[in-house]
Parts: structure tokens; C-alpha cells; sequence
């Protein structure tokens, strides 16, 4: 890269130059507020810094990275218990739990990266490859060298960025797509998005809605975030374990400081039954799009009270009633999102094992490690 060219790593969001903010403001994913935010409530394992690339003076491109050590959680998660589950649980641990990724890892879709359109984007991707490789050589000598470097979530025209020759040595993957949910321009109110069912799922509406009469939904204040905090963690506890593989496990107060920083821009909302909490989901508004956060819920309710479903018609009545053109409902729970008419769109990312004799093997046992799920697509609307 020319003289003229440069990067800067920083630690703290504290630190960041003001400049950070020219290239920030079109995603709520990569503003102060909420990487103060993800700073104060990062995961125990989670290391996070935050790279500027420069032109002169100029700032033409921001990323975040975060490093994972994956020998500090105790369990990958339990849903699954065959041989393959456990062999890829020992692999991780002896030879791939040190993680750098570029990214964010605990949401879905390219919220990581942001750069000036006015610069060729293989001079972005050169110089943020140069970041990474310092930012290997910071964690190797703190005795924390990365096994893993992933480059995560974008989509396919944006990862053909990335055919150039400093990322030869990296396989290319895809895992399970991020389901969106767009907003039609004829729905003014969530009666339209009903009226717009075929009548197979507008039954399905009518069923899980009935299922659910006797539960109350509300919308919770930090107060009642906090007083809730140990039923809300217990809840959410009961659905990230039950994850096929885990990277990290949010901490038991994550949720008030996310409503303490975020302000508004964070939604919580409760689900009860007779005074007891049963289940709750969070939402972010990023610009004209919500994004699905964690979500939580009691099994025994959920099976009888179809409460996962219940609550993807409320966020999808919430956002067309709000004015949002999109939903972001991440990953997992393919088919049943696809029931409700999210549509699924591929992501890829980039990853290497910095051990060069198993980077040979990356691509030969990643579909091991990561199997292909078949899912089937449903289509809601008339």
C-alpha cells in the first residue's frame, strides 16, 4: 500500500477520531452510541477494537474487529449430541477457539464495515487486510494468537470484492442466510399485511393469535428491565443453550445497559401470564430498518402458547404500523420466519486457519463442521 495510506487500531470508543462519525451515520451498528454500548456489554470472552483507514488525513473506511476466546465459555450449546456435534467441539477447543473476526459477530449482515464510495474498494480491502494482519501480530504477542481470522457477512456482490490476491489464501462460506422481511408500500397498517395471507396462513395467523389470548404483552422501561433481570437472563439462558453452536453467552445485566445507552432506539418487551414473565424479544431501529436483538422464552409457554410466532406477528405489526421499510430477522428458524414472509438472502464470508499446513484442510472439512441445512421455503401471500 503507497505511503499515503494508512490505518490506525484503536481500543476504545473513547479514542476514536471524530472523523469515525463521517462514515457512521448511516448505520446505527457502527455509531458511538451503540459501540459504548456493545464496549460496556461485550460478552466475557469478547475483545473488541476499532480500525480507521486513512488517505493522507482523510478518513475513507471504518471497521470493527472483535476476538473471541472460546475456551472461556463453557458449552458450544446442547441441542445437539451426536458424534459429529462433539468432534467439532473438540476441534474448536484444541485448535480453533481463538477467533479474530472482522465484523460483528453478535448480529447478522454487514454491520461492520463502512467506507468512502469515492475510494476503489481494493484499496479499502488491501488496507484493511494490512489492519488485520497487525492486529494478529498485537494478539500473538499478548500469547493470544488468532487461530482464526473471519471476515463475516456480506453479500454476494460485495464478498467478489475480495477476489484479489491478498485473500487467496482464505476460503470462501456460506452458512445459514439472514432472513428479511420486506415492507410492502401498500401496507399502511398490519389489517394490510393480514389481507395480503393466502387464506392457509391467514389461519395460521387466527390459530397462534387464539393460542395467545390470555397472554399480555408489554413494553418494559429500564425499571422494569432491571427488577425482571434475573427471570429475563434465565429465559434467555434457556434459548442460547439450546443453539446448535454458541460463540458467546450475554451477561446478566446486558439487556439494562443496552436500554440505559440506546435509549429508544432499544425495544424490550415482555410477554406474561398470571404476573409471571414467560418470554420476551428485543428490537433495534437502525434508520428505516428494525433489527432482531435476543430473545428469550419459558418452553413449556412457547409449545403451548405458539409464543415465538406470536411474537414475529407482533414485531412485523410493530414495524409496518411504525413506518419501517425492513426487518431484519437475522438467522436461525429459517422456515418458520419464511412463513410469515421473510425471504432469506445468501451471506458469505472469509476464513483462514493461520496455521498454514490446516488452512489446506479449511476447505475440505468446513461443510464437516458446518452442514448444509435444508430448510423449506413458504410463501404467506395470495
Amino acid at each position: 500500500m503507497k505511503s499515503d495510506f494508512s490505518f490506525k487500531i484503536y481500543n476504545s470508543v473513547e479514542d476514536l477520531p471524530a472523523k469515525w462519525d463521517d462514515l457512521a451515520t448511516k448505520n446505527i451498528f457502527l455509531s458511538r452510541d451503540y459501540l459504548k454500548t456493545l464496549e460496556t456489554a461485550a460478552p466475557e470472552n469478547m475483545i473488541c477494537h476499532f480500525i480507521v483507514l486513512f488517505h493522507n488525513e482523510k478518513c475513507i473506511g471504518i471497521a470493527i474487529s472483535q476476538f473471541l476466546d472460546l475456551s472461556k465459555i463453557p458449552s458450544f450449546g446442547d441441542r445437539d449430541s451426536c458424534i459429529r456435534t462433539k468432534i467439532r467441539n473438540f476441534v474448536f477447543k484444541k485448535m480453533g477457539s481463538k477467533v479474530l473476526i472482522i465484523g460483528n459477530n453478535m448480529l447478522t449482515g454487514q454491520n461492520g464495515i463502512s467506507y468512502d464510495k469515492e475510494t476503489a474498494v481494493n484499496t479499502i480491502i488491501t488496507l484493511l487486510k494490512e489492519a488485520t494482519d497487525s492486529l494478529e501480530k498485537i494478539f500473538s504477542k499478548q500469547g493470544n494468537k488468532p487461530h482464526l481470522t473471519i471476515f463475516k457477512d456480506f453479500s454476494e456482490t460485495e464478498i467478489k470484492n475480495f477476489d484479489i490476491p491478498a485473500f487467496h489464501s482464505f476460503y470462501r462460506f456460506s452458512t445459514q442466510p439472514n432472513m428479511i422481511f420486506d415492507i410492502k408500500d401498500s401496507w399502511h397498517s398490519f389489517d394490510d399485511y393480514i389481507l395480503a395471507l393466502n387464506k392457509k396462513y391467514r389461519d395460521q395467523y387466527k390459530r397462534v393469535r387464539k393460542k395467545a389470548l390470555d397472554i399480555t404483552k408489554q413494553k418494559m422501561s429500564l425499571e422494569e428491565i432491571n427488577n425482571h433481570s434475573e427471570r429475563i437472563h434465565e429465559l434467555y439462558m434457556n434459548v442460547a443453550q439450546k443453539a446448535a453452536f454458541n460463540t458467546f453467552y450475554l451477561d446478566d445485566h446486558h439487556f439494562e445497559t443496552f436500554k440505559k445507552n440506546l435509549k429508544d432506539k432499544f425495544l424490550f418487551y415482555g410477554y406474561f401470564s398470571d404476573n409471571q414473565l414467560i418470554g420476551f424479544n428485543t428490537l433495534i431501529k437502525n434508520g428505516s430498518d428494525i433489527d432482531t436483538y435476543f430473545l428469550g422464552y419459558d418452553d413449556t409457554c412457547q409449545k403451548e402458547k405458539m409464543l415465538y410466532l406470536n411474537m414475529l406477528y407482533d414485531m412485523i405489526g410493530y414495524s409496518i404500523n411504525k413506518k419501517f421499510t425492513r426487518i431484519i430477522f437475522a438467522r436461525t428458524a429459517l422456515e418458520i420466519k419464511s412463513s410469515v414472509g421473510a425471504k432469506a438472502v445468501d451471506m458469505y464470508g472469509l476464513i483462514k486457519h493461520n496455521n498454514p499446513i490446516l488452512n489446506l484442510f479449511v476447505s475440505k472439512t468446513f461443510s464437516y463442521f458446518e452442514p448444509k441445512i435444508v430448510w423449506q421455503e413458504r410463501n404467506p401471500f395470495k
